[in-house]
């Protein structure tokens, strides 16, 4: 009788669960069963082990061969644990030594040939291997990704053979190697022309991590100013940088490791579904809003979406997580994302503009700005409505924008006034934080409450405009908000509120 252990990770949502691979040798009939809430793919490992064992020149034992993955109500998914359950069986027949795979923890895929083959979630793998103190053994092609996690040693094997010799201490594993972080090549705002309101508003957004929502005719530029928007903002913290990586990792799409430092910028079309947005299916994978985590999240044409779309919205825009939640089981992703929003006017996207050529009846725009609901416009910080550009604005002579190099640096220092009093940035604050950093003055005070009552704003609009003063105040470098501050928050919140007008 033969028993070994194999350390291990399963994928759940964004986190890697520890499982121990346990293999018990007994007599009796030769046999391979998989316990331990195994899917269809972990179960046909036997197949691909015998093979991969085979082919590697070992023996395949003939005995009753048992396999646990541990814990048990943990559901297990995919080939991960191909190559844990291969040393097990190898360990429990003495064909390898035991003792190193205390330490290490194992990964990959299995051909048939022997190859390993990488898999999903290495990132992540590896960073909770990291916590538990252990080393991972990964593919190769898997060893750059799991290499950005720096306080974890990380092995590169081939194969099953390589990964056997380096047990038997016949040769050692190359050390996976995180590639150089490429320079993040994002759209300048040098090539924006015009719109200095548009553009003030999107340096506010940068600023403070706040919602935009751009309102303007075709071609007014919507698309052009909100693909600028990552160029400005402040490259991400390490670990903010990892857990954005973390979901690329886990969501099937492939993570590249050059661009782990980059911000996403996820631009799905209007006809993806609410589960496209927020993830899903059997086995949960993260959607668009998770993959912008710490990024941007553009969505042109709002009006165009599926309401039900739409509304799933409302509550990462809040929170910063999404829930999935299954019968057997619930799933957390990240989703702290920074949304950008452009939509028409009208059906026909000319209503207020000055050459008069908008004949939407008033009852048509009315129905056309109802799409969107009133509890997610209430959420969204900034609301400006883009005017149509002059065409002497377009020449290839105008006087181009200011580049995006001189906005960070603005941006840079407002959020580091942020960090520096709250700890975070003006759009995360909750009420009471909201409350001790945005005072006002008297005068100040009595202007918001008349602004409340005349737009009929409601509490929450009402303290996300005094986090937009205090991004404007920090822009300014000033402590305290002034009313400038205060009037140019509240311009921002005036879509919507005013009864379309008929076309003339």
């Amino acid at each position: 009788m033969g028993l070994a252990l194999v350390h291990g990770r399963a994928r759940a949502g964004v986190t890697a669960p520890a499982v121990q691979v346990e293999v018990h040798l007994a007599g009796g009939l030769p046999s391979m069963s998989i316990v331990g809430l195994p899917e269809a793919a972990v179960r046909e490992a036997k197949d691909r082990v015998r093979a991969a064992i085979q082919c590697a020149q070992f023996e395949f034992p003939a005995r009753r061969i048992t396999v646990n993955l541990a814990p048990a109500d943990l559901p297990k998914h995919g080939g991960r644990f191909d190559l844990p359950i291969a040393l097990g069986i190898l360990a429990a027949s003495g064909q390898i030594p035991a003792e190193p795979l205390r330490d290490t923890e194992f990964l990959g895929e299995l051909g048939l040939t022997g190859e390993l083959r990488p898999v999903d979630g290495a990132l992540p793998a590896a960073l909770a291997a990291a916590g538990a103190g252990r080393r991972m053994v990964v593919p190769a092609a898997n060893a750059p990704e799991a290499a950005l996690a720096h306080r974890v040693e990380v092995l590169a094997a081939r194969t099953l053979l390589e990964v056997c010799a380096m047990l038997h201490g016949r040769k050692a594993l190359p050390p996976g190697v995180a590639p150089r972080a490429a320079a993040a090549a994002v759209p300048d705002m040098h090539d924006v022309r015009g719109q200095h309101r548009a553009r003030r508003a999107l340096e506010i957004a940068a600023a403070g991590g706040h919602h935009l929502l751009l309102v303007g005719p075709p071609g007014c530029g919507k698309t052009l100013l909100a693909s600028r928007l990552p160029g400005l903002l402040p490259a991400p913290a390490e670990d903010e940088a990892l857990e954005a990586a973390a979901v690329a990792s886990v969501s099937g799409r492939g993570l590249d490791p050059a661009r782990w430092r980059v911000r996403p910028f996820r631009a799905p079309h209007h006809t993806a579904s609410a589960v496209a947005l927020v993830g899903g299916g059997s086995e949960p994978r993260p959607g668009e809003i998770s993959l912008a985590h710490h990024g941007v999240l553009f969505l042109d044409e709002l009006p165009e979406w599926e309401r039900r779309a739409l509304e799933v919205l409302r509550e990462p825009l809040e929170s910063g997580v999404v829930t999935i939640s299954r019968a057997a089981r619930q799933v957390e992703f990240p989703a702290r994302f920074q949304l950008v929003a452009a939509m028409n006017p009208c059906p026909c996207g000319w209503a207020g503009d000055p050459s008069g050529r908008c004949r939407c009846p008033p009852d048509a725009i009315r129905r056309y700005r109802a799409r969107i609901s009133g509890p997610l416009l209430d959420r969204i910080d900034l609301q400006l409505e883009i005017p149509r550009l002059p065409a002497s604005e377009l020449r290839p002579d105008a006087p181009p924008g200011e580049a995006s190099a001189a906005i960070r640096r603005r941006v840079e220092a407002a959020r580091d006034r942020q960090l520096a009093r709250a700890g975070r940035c003006n759009a995360r604050l909750d009420q009471a934080a909201t409350l001790a950093s945005c005072r006002l003055q008297a005068a100040d005070q009595a202007l918001l409450e008349r602004a409340v009552e005349s737009l009929q704003l409601s509490a929450r609009a009402m303290h996300r405009c005094l986090r937009v003063a205090r991004t404007i105040a920090d822009l300014d470098g000033r402590e305290a908000i002034g009313t400038a501050h205060l009037t140019e928050a509240l311009a921002y919140r005036g879509f919507g509120t005013a009864e379309p007008a008929a076309a003339a």
